[in-house]
């Protein structure tokens, strides 16, 4: 079964997609850490982020980038802090977080 990123990415379920190329997608996190919280994942679906070939994953670290400076524009924050934690769903991703403190 798909995970529910690659669900997301087909739009079969709904999701704040905040941006969007043909390789990577950012959308809203369900159970924001702060508010902005943003979860940015290849739409290749790929359990373990160092599975990623090394031009997915430059890529999808590139697109957090322009996806951080974004955020860092419209939202009151210091800066986006970033984690790649990878135990919650089983597709590589990085949460995109505002931080205040």
């Amino acid at each position: 079964m798909a995970s529910i990123f690659t669900q997301i990415a087909n739009r079969q379920i709904p999701a704040h997609i905040i941006a969007e190329d043909r390789q990577y997608m950012a959308f809203l996190d369900i159970k924001p850490l702060a508010w902005g919280h943003t979860l940015v994942v290849p739409k290749q679906e790929v359990d373990y982020l160092f599975d990623l070939d090394d031009k997915l994953l430059s890529g999808l670290f590139v697109f957090a980038k322009q996806v951080s400076l974004g955020m860092q524009r419209v939202l009151p924050c210091l800066r986006v802090g970033m984690a790649v934690i990878g135990l919650e769903v089983p597709h590589a991703h990085i949460h995109l977080v505002p931080l205040n403190s």
